[in-house]
């Protein structure tokens, strides 16, 4: 689909929070930095909040296929937390697990963002679809400060992205048809999942990585949220 095309057909711009609107690497680095500092951690906190991340990922996907009960964004992170810092043979207690995980909800968005944001709402709604807890969401609002048309968590779904319930759900909120949406994210399973659900995808390329083989390919590629700005209004 063109540019030209989206800005034609396309009503709704919807966005994937953590890691796309918010910072999450370093956001988390900069917080996990001074608290493995003072449990006498060598290792990189970078690579500790990849690692917990991959673990969270990892765990939301069991959960999303396990087709049972959704377990909160929450619960996920304490486990995938505790877990991580098991393997890396920190000492800890959940009330510091509960900390870092609470975190999250504080995050700041990505520096462009706001202002590219902006821009975007001119021309469309703002959404955004997360896998976050709905009073996880609540709480970042007073951080982030963008004011989003709607935020929509995942548990009105019942399951974690990429489970095509989560986009069919977000369209059917939004009363419109899956191609009259655009779907962003900084993930490519997150712009596999929802082009397959029908929705138009743009992909926020910010670490310059390749997407990969997949039938189901991204709208748009663009470096940043500024360029994406600049591409469709």
């Amino acid at each position: 689909m063109s540019n030209e095309a989206v800005k034609a057909n396309v009503k709704v711009c919807m966005f994937d929070q953590y890691g796309t609107v918010v910072d999450m690497q370093s956001g988390l680095t900069a917080i996990a930095a001074p608290f493995l500092k003072d449990k006498g951690w060598k290792g990189d906190p970078n690579s500790f909040v990849t690692w917990w991340r991959r673990t969270h990922f990892e765990n939301s996907m069991i959960d999303a296929l396990l087709h049972r009960e959704h377990t909160p964004y929450r619960e996920i992170g304490h486990r995938s937390v505790a877990h991580v810092m098991d393997r890396a043979g920190i000492e800890f207690t959940m009330d510091e697990v509960r900390y870092l995980v609470g975190e999250i909800e504080k995050l700041k968005p990505f520096p462009e963002v706001p202002e590219a944001l902006a821009r975007l709402q001119t021309r469309y709604r703002l959404v955004v679809l997360s896998n976050g807890d709905p009073d996880m969401l609540e709480t970042a609002k007073r951080f982030h400060k963008i004011p989003f048309d709607r935020v929509i968590s995942v548990a009105e779904a019942n399951s974690f992205k990429p489970h095509v319930a989560t986009y069919t759900k977000a369209a059917e909120l939004v009363g419109l048809a899956p191609d009259q949406i655009l779907f962003i994210a900084n993930h490519a399973f997150d712009c596999i999942g929802a082009k397959s659900a029908g929705m138009r995808t743009a992909f926020i390329d910010r670490r310059s990585r390749p997407f990969g083989i997949t039938p189901h390919h991204p709208d748009i590629f663009v470096p940043s949220m500024k360029e994406l700005a600049d591409s469709i209004v």
